[in-house]
C-alpha cells in the first residue's frame, strides 16, 4: 500500500503517518524510487496508534504500548499501570474542567447582563 491507501485505511492523515515514521513508530519499506510501501502489519500499527491517541495517550506512552503489544511475553501489569496513570491524569483534568465550569457558571449567573457597566465576570477577571 502507498501512503494514500494506508491513510484512508487507518483514518490518519498522511502528514501524521510521515511523522510517525520520522519518530520510528512505524518503519515502512522503501522502494528503489524512495516511495514508501506499507504492509498489513504497518496498517495494523497505525490503527493501534490512532486508537491509543484517540484515548489521549502521549506519543511516548503509545511507543511503550506498541512495544508491549508486540511483546508476546509481556506482563499485563505494565500495561495496566500505564493505563491507570493515564486514567488518573484524565480524572484530574475532568476535575479541573468541572471547577472552571462551576466558577464560570457562578459568574454568569451573578452578571445581570443588562445596560449597566458593572459586571462580576469582568471584576473577577480583573482581580
Amino acid at each position: 500500500m502507498n501512503i494514500g491507501d494506508v491513510a484512508t485505511a487507518s483514518g490518519l492523515p498522511a502528514k501524521t503517518i510521515r511523522y510517525y515514521e520520522d519518530i520510528a513508530l512505524v518503519t515502512p519499506k522503501r522502494e528503489a524510487n524512495g516511495y514508501r510501501v506499507f504492509s498489513e502489519n504497518d496498517l495494523h500499527k497505525l490503527r493501534f496508534l490512532a486508537r491509543a491517541r484517540a484515548l489521549g495517550f502521549a506519543i511516548e506512552d503509545c511507543r511503550t504500548l506498541l512495544a508491549l503489544y508486540e511483546d508476546k511475553g509481556r506482563s499485563s501489569a505494565e500495561v495496566k499501570e500505564l493505563s491507570r496513570k493515564h486514567l488518573d491524569e484524565i480524572d484530574q483534568k475532568i476535575a479541573q474542567l468541572q471547577s472552571m465550569r462551576n466558577t464560570l457558571a457562578h459568574l454568569v449567573e451573578a452578571c445581570a447582563g443588562d445596560h449597566r457597566p458593572d459586571c462580576p465576570i469582568l471584576n473577577d477577571l480583573g482581580q
